[in-house]
């Protein structure tokens, strides 16, 4: 994989969750029921974006292409 198509990849990725967090997209989810697993909606909606993204997190630094070069000094 080249590095300029990794960095599209990551940049959107990452967006994604990104704007699901923030106003207005988080409009989508600010209300107060249902409750899932005991927490309001809202609570749950952003806790589930951070785990999301922790996963897009691992998945990218596993594909990374740069992760094996040796930094020469």
């Amino acid at each position: 994989m080249t590095k300029q198509k990794f960095v599209k990849i990551y940049c959107l990725s990452l967006t994604i969750p990104f704007l699901l967090l923030v106003f207005p997209l988080f409009s989508i989810a600010n209300r107060e029921t249902p409750f899932i697993i005991g927490l309001p909606f809202s609570v749950f909606w952003v806790i589930f974006w951070i785990i999301v993204t922790f996963i897009i997190v691992l998945f990218l630094y596993k594909i990374d292409p740069d992760k094996d070069e040796k930094e020469v000094h």
